[in-house]
């Protein structure tokens, strides 16, 4: 395949850089004002509750859409002025399968392989390959039209990866898949990674975003409200939170009595959790995790296990969007621009 060179002016950490990206819909603002950067060879999660802007941002770096203001550059192109080069250094997984339903499975990956230059030996084994990656071998000479949901998804999936894009975007791109197709996708992801491609990927599943992500940007009404490593955000948000484990499950109300009794966590803020034996206090300092103990000791108070923990990624979504995470798509109007 004959590879476009990234542009010489590009910064050498950033394949994705935006600056102040605004797209209105009438009186909606779908973007307003988004600042990001994707370092190169790494995956951003971005997270945001339904409606909160994250397909229309992949839809304007892919230049399926045309930004009102704003600057982007993806892989050194400018987005706006160069939509013609950027497309060939990119790959794009939307929220519904793209694919030909009339052709096969091996067809609909051929032909995207012989679009993108590839020559017809390589065009037939990138598809052979991926067939074999996402375990459609044997369905691979099956007209598409008679793949099931979770089998189109994963022909779609590889139909953005068989040019071997320098960035990725996968905009929610495990809806929908059985947990087994799923670890494909992810495995398929980080081989890529691996490999060299940047990858930007919304999702509304913790677990992905966790297990893919090297950093988070969290978007809600077209804006950024926060952005950076999932530990970060998770010490941003909540603190710690002490996990206490008497070694006699008898002593759990005597351990959330001591503790309140000693002042050190504020009255009844000593938890008991019945269910994993445990006594849950928030701890907001070194000193404070120190007294805790001492205090139990003091009491006679045996211990089986003692743990701090951050926030989970749920508890962050929830806290800076006021909003749950779900598996919604974005609402975007069915008539948009497209860029030339």
């Amino acid at each position: 395949m004959t590879r476009i060179d990234k542009n010489p002016d590009a910064a050498r950490d950033a394949a994705v850089t935006v600056r102040g990206l605004v797209k209105h819909y009438g009186e909606t603002k779908a973007l307003d004002g988004v600042d990001l950067d994707v370092r190169e060879g790494t995956v951003l999660g971005v997270l945001g509750p339904n409606g909160a802007g994250k397909t229309t941002l992949v839809r304007c770096l892919s230049t399926l859409i045309v930004p009102d203001s704003g600057h982007a550059t993806v892989a050194g192109y400018d987005v706006l002025r160069q939509p013609r080069q950027t497309r060939r250094v990119i790959g794009l997984t939307g929220q519904y399968a793209s694919v030909d339903e009339k052709l096969s499975g091996f067809e609909n990956l051929y032909l995207i392989g012989r679009l993108l230059d590839l020559s017809r030996r390589e065009a037939r084994a990138r598809a052979d390959g991926l067939l074999e990656r996402f375990s459609l071998t044997e369905a691979a000479k099956r007209p598409v039209g008679t793949y099931s949901g979770g089998m189109r998804r994963r022909l779609d999936l590889a139909a953005s990866m068989i040019g071997s894009p320098a960035v990725l975007f996968l905009d929610e791109p495990t809806t929908g898949l059985d947990p087994r197709t799923r670890n494909e996708v992810w495995t398929e992801v980080r081989r890529m990674v691996a490999e060299g491609a940047t990858v930007l990927l919304t999702t509304q599943y913790m677990e992905e975003a966790e297990y893919l992500a090297s950093e988070l940007t969290v978007v809600d009404r077209g804006k950024v409200v926060a952005g950076g490593r999932i530990a970060e955000l998770k010490a941003r948000v909540g603190g710690r939170t002490l996990r206490i484990t008497p070694a006699d499950p008898l002593e759990l109300r005597p351990t959330a009595a001591a503790l309140d009794e000693f002042g050190l966590t504020g009255p009844g803020n000593a938890t008991v959790d019945v269910g994993s034996a445990s006594v849950l206090v928030p701890v907001l300092s070194d000193e404070q995790l120190t007294a805790v103990v001492g205090a139990l000791t003091a009491r006679g108070i045996t211990l089986s296990s003692l743990t701090t923990e951050l926030p989970s990624l749920d508890e962050v979504f929830l806290s800076l969007t006021g909003h749950k995470a779900s598996a919604a798509q974005d609402d975007v109007p069915a008539r948009e621009e497209v860029a030339v």
